[in-house]
């Protein structure tokens, strides 16, 4: 997305919103107008929120450093994943838990100077639990994940533990929880009934300018209008999104790609 295309946005959400969240299953470190971006979030009064893997931090850093309008960066420590299924005297895995170290001594290093030196919230997460009785890399993983974050931090961490919120230092957190599915118009429908926050506190616009409920639809499935093309408040008060914000209110799921979604079994 171009600088222009998001200070239209901007320009648009500013009468609903003080917060801007820069993600939808991508990379917003990647962008090479990330400086500008934050920049401009702060020309609009708004707060920024990250979403990242954190493999780009020590290259970013500076500009997250002086982003004023910077309010949390969320790293998701478990996108470090890996498919071989090796136990932990295979030398692939050792490898592979030496290069994990080396990321996850990067996210700490990151996460102390921001709380040392700025404002900025780090919340840490573990999204991708699968209980006790897994043998798999990801439990492995997991558990070396913790063990050096209660090093570095000097804490103790219940592992496996479906928790929002431990505070390791002042601003940095540790979130744990289970892993879910993304949406999906080809998997099965999960239910008719039920909550979720989509349009009432949240929106997502795609890289295109669709407007859609929430960032699980990173497909545009719900596409409630354009906003390169349409107001964002003749998008937000049409017809579909607000028969979408009626169904919640009422435990009724209207949208088919909501009514596969397990994200929002969440909020209940």
């Amino acid at each position: 997305m171009s600088t222009e295309n998001f200070e239209h946005i901007l320009t648009e959400i500013s009468p609903y919103t003080d917060y801007v969240y820069l993600h939808v299953k991508g990379e917003p470190l990647l962008h090479d107008k990330l400086q500008d971006i934050l920049s401009l979030c702060e020309k609009y009064h708004m707060h920024a929120n990250i979403t990242t893997n954190g493999t780009l931090l020590k290259k970013k850093q500076e500009i997250l450093y002086h982003a004023t309008a910077l309010r949390q960066v969320n790293i998701s420590l478990h996108s470090f994943e890996h498919e071989e299924e090796l136990s932990l005297n295979n030398k692939v895995s050792q490898s592979v838990f030496k290069e994990l170290s080396n990321y996850i001594d990067q996210v700490i290093d990151y996460a102390k100077y921001m709380s040392t030196h700025t404002k900025a919230i780090t919340a840490l997460r573990l999204w991708n639990l699968e209980g006790e009785c897994s043998s798999s890399l990801t439990h492995e993983k997991n558990r070396y994940v913790l063990s050096l974050l209660e090093n570095s931090f000097g804490l103790s961490i219940e592992p496996e533990h479906i928790t929002r919120g431990i505070k390791l230092m002042e601003r940095v957190f540790l979130n744990q929880d289970k892993r879910f599915e993304w949406p999906s118009l080809d998997v099965p429908v999960l239910s008719t009934s039920g909550f979720c926050y989509g349009l009432g506190t949240q929106a997502a616009i795609l890289v295109d300018g669709t407007v859609v409920p929430c960032c699980l639809d990173n497909e545009g499935d719900i596409s409630l209008g354009n906003i390169f093309s349409e107001s964002f408040s003749s998008i937000i008060n049409g017809k579909r999104a607000q028969d979408i914000l009626q169904g919640f209110k009422n435990s009724v799921v209207v949208e088919d790609l909501c009514k596969r979604c397990g994200y929002r079994h969440r909020f209940t």
